[in-house]
């Protein structure tokens, strides 16, 4: 905390979830630069649905000249800007206990409004476009005000082939209605309606095998015989559906393969793609480099196969720790370490990440009810709010400094963009957010004191570039071979999933895995692969990204470094003013060459081999 403020202790992180009400509310986030009551929220919707109405208006008239279509454009901004903060100060407060069942009606009519929103807009873009590029040219030329648009009226145009007429796009607008369908019913398949089984540890212990549990068993267990036990079954609670996982896969790549085709594009991947401007060699050439780089992510899996003492290995052997390590971080205490390990990025920088722990912008603590995992919402007009249900481990020290660097990009981009380009893409999302933990781990293995401490370490750093990058590429290795499937009118069933996933994990793991059919299924029991499609890859290109800037940022030359730094901060400033492949490249990062991807198996190359030297 700073400005002479002052903390009471933390709470330790409970080990039995307490009501909310029990949380002290240094804890706990303050919506209130949102909205400050329930009755100024109502007051905002009932704006904004007034608002939604009156711009039907404009339908019809943007052809009238340069003026007309900068209050369309400044209208529809004001309608953006109060719509983030009608939504999120819904969301949030439903995030806080999902239970509430008064706050989710209130969210879900917000999601209703925003639908009327999105049909009582489609028109705008059909009727643009109907008015010849030139025409607009010469009123942005006209216009400084107008010309501030330029980047997404230039994008718009860019975008003509593929986009509809007006009828055509109502028709996709009401279509969208239909195209969660299949995302919708896995995740009511997978949760909702899951039965997942209860085992008995060696322990004597008996434990339900939820999805959640999972993860911590097989991080935990240090006898194989239990990692075995809730790998089976956890993937034979999925196996009893697996045509079924295999038939709503199979909506989904369907759905995906008719919005590409409706729109003109020749592959599924090419339409994922386009509107980002990302040539589909990005994802060529990252599958490629990396088949090419597994020698560093088996190396690594056979030291682990090696060190725990087994004869065979297997996924489920993937993440329990190579060392006992029980020390806790109090979320007080390593507040000071992530401000301190942002050094290299300047103390301007360090300053605005004070601001978020001292201006109750972080929800910490897990509550009866609250949703689970973390994240940060861009909330335009306010400031980034950050979930977290922090308990004390590694895990979650780095995912605050995960959180907390989506949040700076945020920040940045708000403070630098006008609303129109205040957001920032996917593409580059992870790259601040996965580079404020490469910082986090240098100052912390700088000050690491035993051999434990740097193993552990190692390991939390080797498994983070094994699951965002090695484990994702595999993955979207396997969803664009899928796609492919459809896109040649192959059949799509269980068993030629199945075949295709094997295929996959004899090419990354080698002879690495000891025989398991089940293994083959893991396809199954990715939520990203049915809920966002040609999603995971970004992982992965993010990741490739930090690698590249980390090597300047800790480069030994100090103007050098400062201008990588600079570059770096640049980019979170540009938020979506421009495609994500130029923001990059302007940063010193081009995903388009080998070397890019090269960057993280020498990385991993170097980590392995520090593992190695210090477990002996």
């Amino acid at each position: 905390y700073h400005d002479g403020m002052t903390s009471p202790a933390a709470p330790a992180a409970p080990a039995v979830v307490p009501p909310r009400a029990d949380i002290p509310e240094a804890y706990t986030w303050n919506l209130t630069s949102i909205f400050g009551s329930w009755e100024e929220w109502e007051a905002g919707f009932a704006e904004l649905e007034q608002a939604i109405e009156r711009y039907r208006a404009y339908e019809g008239t943007i052809e009238q000249g340069g003026a007309r279509l900068l209050q369309a454009y400044r209208d529809a901004d004001a309608l953006g800007l109060l719509a983030y903060r009608v939504w999120y100060y819904a969301a949030l407060q439903y995030d806080q206990d999902q239970r509430d069942n008064t706050v989710n009606a209130r969210r879900q009519r917000v999601q209703l409004l925003i639908a009327r929103w999105r049909q009582a807009t489609s028109w705008f873009s059909p009727e643009l476009l109907r008015i010849p590029v030139e025409t607009v040219r010469a009123w942005m030329a006209a216009s400084p005000d107008l010309a501030l648009y330029r980047f997404a009226i230039e994008d718009l145009y860019r975008q003509q082939a593929h986009v509809l007429d007006a009828a055509g796009e109502r028709l996709m607008s009401l279509s969208g209605r239909l195209a969660s369908v299949p995302a919708d019913t896995y995740a009511a398949l997978s949760t909702a309606d899951a039965r997942f089984p209860t085992i008995t540890l060696s322990s004597g212990e008996r434990v339900q095998v939820s999805y959640g549990q999972y993860r911590r068993l097989l991080a935990t267990c240090r006898r194989q015989t239990d990692r075995r036990a809730a790998y089976e079954a956890l993937y034979d609670a999925y196996g009893v559906s697996l045509n079924t996982y295999a038939t709503l896969y199979n909506g989904v790549m369907q759905r995906e393969w008719f919005d590409a085709r409706a729109r003109g594009y020749a592959s599924t991947l090419d339409s994922a793609l386009f509107g980002n401007d990302i040539p589909t060699s990005v994802v060529e050439n990252l599958i490629r480099e990396t088949k090419a780089g597994v020698a560093p992510f088996q190396r690594y899996h056979a030291l682990r196969k090696r060190v725990l003492g087994l004869s065979d290995y297997h996924v489920f052997d993937a993440f329990v720790p190579l060392t006992e390590h029980d020390e806790k971080y109090p979320y007080d205490a390593v507040q000071d370490w992530v401000v301190e390990a942002m050094a290299p990025l300047g103390s301007v920088y360090q300053g605005r990440v004070r601001d978020a722990f001292a201006g109750r912008w972080i929800d910490v603590y897990e509550n009866q009810g609250k949703r689970s995992g973390a994240y940060s919402a861009p909330v335009y007009g306010a400031h980034p709010y950050m979930l977290m249900n922090y308990n004390d481990t590694l895990d979650a020290v780095f995912t605050l400094a995960h959180e907390l660097g989506h949040s700076m990009h945020t920040l940045l981009s708000h403070e630098t963009q006008p609303f129109v380009y205040a957001d920032y893409t996917i593409f580059v999302a992870e790259v601040p957010s996965t580079l404020a933990e490469a910082l986090l781990l240098d100052y912390m293995l700088e000050r690491a004191s035993t051999r434990d401490e740097r193993i552990v370490l190692l390991q939390h750093a080797i498994d983070g570039i094994v699951g965002t990058f090695y484990n994702q590429v595999l993955f979207a290795d396997f969803e664009l071979e899928a796609h492919r499937l459809v896109e040649r009118d192959q059949p799509v069933t269980a068993e030629s999933l199945n075949a295709l996933y094997a295929s996959l994990l004899q090419q990354y793991w080698g002879d690495l895995l000891g025989e398991d059919a089940r293994a083959q299924t893991t396809w199954a029991r990715i939520p990203h692969l049915f809920q966002s499609p040609y999603y995971v890859y970004q992982y992965a290109t993010c990741f490739a990204s930090t690698a590249r800037l980390m090597l300047d940022i800790r480069g030994d030359d100090l103007a050098a470094r400062r201008a990588a730094v600079d570059r770096y901060l640049d980019l979170l400033k540009a938020g979506g003013s421009d495609h994500p492949m130029r923001l990059l490249q302007r940063a010193g990062v081009d995903l388009s060459q080998p070397e890019t991807v090269r960057a993280v198996v020498a990385q991993l190359d170097d980590m392995v081999g520090r593992l190695e030297t210090e477990l002996g």
